[in-house]
């Protein structure tokens, strides 16, 4: 089992920035990769970014160039930077563990962000 803690979050004018954490605790070895969903009121959760063991990273063409995944694999944290953020980036925000063992993903409870026009 893998446990995730999320924190930052919280509100933001558009064009500011804000950094989320997420610390993982638990069968660390277990976990391929670490990613960010986010999910708007009345939308599917969606991926926003994801890091896998070897750095690789990917995101979602509505936020390349403005957010950066990152981790810290001596705290077992991954961070998402997001700058020049925009109203119809607010959600919750997810951070997720993707494991090599079933359930295969593990969430964390979600932390708001919220961006004001």
């Amino acid at each position: 089992q893998v446990q995730l803690v999320e924190s930052g979050g919280g509100l933001v004018q558009a064009g500011g920035s804000l950094s989320l954490s997420c610390a993982a605790s638990g069968s660390i070895a277990s976990i391929n990769a670490m990613a960010w969903y986010r999910q708007a009121p009345g939308n599917q959760r969606d991926l926003v970014a994801i890091i896998n063991r070897s750095d690789n990273r990917d995101y979602a063409d509505s936020v390349e160039g403005r957010f950066t995944i990152s981790r810290d694999n001596a705290k077992n944290t991954v961070y998402l930077q997001m700058n020049s953020l925009k109203p119809e980036d607010t959600a919750v925000y997810y951070c997720n563990a993707k494991l090599q063992v079933a359930p295969f993903d593990s969430w964390g409870q979600g932390t708001q962000v919220t961006v004001s026009s």
